[in-house]
């Protein structure tokens, strides 16, 4: 690994954990029909999440327009609706994969194993232009995004609330209705699918820029870029998948009970011993033994084993190695 990658390391990610969102997938008790309109029968049941706030969850940084989003299931399909509150909506990219963060844009993260490696995002615009891609792991160790990745058989719809690219007149905004199919969250048909009790790690990020009106058209302005998410990261970067949501599928619809893994202490300090292990390869080119890493003080047993190249650190049945891939054995 290069070292610039562990200087992000040191910039973006600090040792502890920031406090993530939680939601109750329901079950869907109808068929779902995605055309961006949220009437359906199946919807109704579904509770909205929290309105997103600023990506670092700083109370300061209020959005000023509203976003929520909900989620319902069934056998074949994870279903993602969202609101999206904005008096001038735009949107310009029209081919698949174009970067679509570049203008106001819908954004879904989904680690369905929670073990932040592996996971997928699916970006979509306001003129229902959508960009997928799948990570084999983080961009802070090498992480390359496989943008000719296709979530195969998705679909998806948007429904403004007004007029598209028409300056001059005032929006209520647009939803975003999405069925994501298990099949399509795969990589080398290693495909999942959620069952009673599955928590996936999930997030869901917007991305708003200001706009001014230039020879008769929207454009956008390159600064500021805001950046609202449903559970917030602590910091402006949505690539550290410990720090997303937590999304629990079940087969009741009046379930409303949530509990965090029963491992989560233990994760919190593999995610110290992670960093501090990214940290002191940047500064001495190799990974540290234990007693090199001067930990705080806990409860808990560590093994860690370190190499120059390669680490993996251990409490109980629960690990972290190199790439920051959380390991239940």
């Amino acid at each position: 690994m290069k070292p610039f990658l562990y200087t992000i390391v040191i910039l973006f990610c600090d040792t502890g954990l920031f406090a993530q969102q939680h939601y109750i997938c329901i079950p869907a008790s109808s068929p779902v029909k995605i055309d961006g309109i949220l009437n359906d029968e199946a919807w109704q049941k579904a509770q909205w999440t929290n309105d997103f706030v600023d990506i670092t969850g700083s109370p300061s940084l209020t959005p000023k327009f509203k976003t929520r989003a909900k989620m319902i299931w069934d056998d074949q399909y994870l279903y993602i609706a969202a609101e999206l509150e904005e008096p001038a909506v735009s949107a310009h990219y029209k081919n698949r994969d174009d970067l679509l963060f570049k203008e106001n844009d819908f954004e879904v993260f989904i680690d369905p194993d929670g073990d932040a490696n592996d996971y997928y995002e699916l970006e979509i615009n306001a003129l229902n232009t959508v960009m997928d891609l799948y990570l084999s792991k983080p961009y802070r160790s090498g992480g390359k995004a496989l943008i000719n990745w296709d979530a195969k058989g998705m679909k998806t719809a948007v429904h403004v609330s007004g007029t598209l690219n028409k300056p001059g007149d005032k929006d209520q905004g647009w939803t975003v209705e999405m069925a994501i199919p298990y099949s399509a969250l795969s990589f080398m048909d290693n495909s999942v699918k959620p069952s009673n009790g599955s928590i996936w790690r999930m997030n869901f990020l917007r991305v708003e820029w200001d706009q001014e009106i230039k020879d008769g058209q929207y454009t956008i302005l390159k600064k500021p870029e805001h950046n609202w998410s449903w559970s917030p990261q602590g910091i402006v970067n949505m690539h550290l998948p410990e720090r997303w949501g937590y999304v629990k599928f079940t087969t009741e619809a009046s379930d409303t009970s949530f509990q965090l893994p029963a491992s989560i202490k233990e994760e919190q300090v593999l995610w110290q011993v992670f960093i501090k292990e990214m940290m002191y390869r940047w500064q001495h080119q190799r990974f540290a033994q234990l007693a090199e890493l001067e930990l705080p003080d806990q409860p808990y047993k560590i093994t860690l084993e370190a190499t120059t190249i390669q680490f993996e650190a251990t409490i109980n049945n629960l690990s972290v190695n190199q790439d920051g891939r959380l390991i239940r054995k």
